[in-house]
């Protein structure tokens, strides 16, 4: 009986922990192509193509910023000059990423965060779901 309760209480861990959300934190940087939303009511929009990707920097006081950027044949990138500030909290076991720009202030939650992906959830309950950008190369 007590290896039975033994063995209980081990599968209920293992199935129930999730990476702590400072885990994430050194796969944010980079450059970010969105694949998917997923809305509220479980509805997803698909994303075969965008003409822009996310550059995320965070530097080691957990600040940054992030700025769209288009990608050009030639490997490079045009960019506007506007960027979004970037500050990263681990509130209540969640890491939440607040944005701000000269007009408004935003909360976004990572909920995964890989090498090769970026799972995050915004305050309208829409989960987008971002692959590493990799740049075409023209030979």
């Amino acid at each position: 009986m007590k290896k039975l309760l033994v063995f209980i209480v081990l599968v209920f861990m293992l199935v129930g922990c999730k990476p702590p959300p400072e885990d994430f934190i050194p796969f944010i940087n980079g450059y970010w192509e969105i694949k998917e939303a997923t809305l509220s009511n479980g509805e997803k929009k698909l994303y075969n193509f965008s003409d822009t990707i996310d550059y995320i920097h965070i530097d080691d006081s957990l600040a940054g910023f992030r700025k769209k950027l288009k990608p050009n044949l030639t490997g490079g990138f045009e960019t506007s000059k506007a960027v979004e500030t970037l500050t990263i909290k681990i509130e209540n076991d969640s890491l939440n990423l607040y944005y701000g720009t000269e007009f408004d202030t935003w909360k976004e939650t990572v909920l995964s965060a890989s090498k090769d992906e970026l799972l995050i959830l915004n305050t309208n309950n829409v989960r987008y779901l971002y692959k590493r950008f990799e740049p075409i190369k023209v030979e």
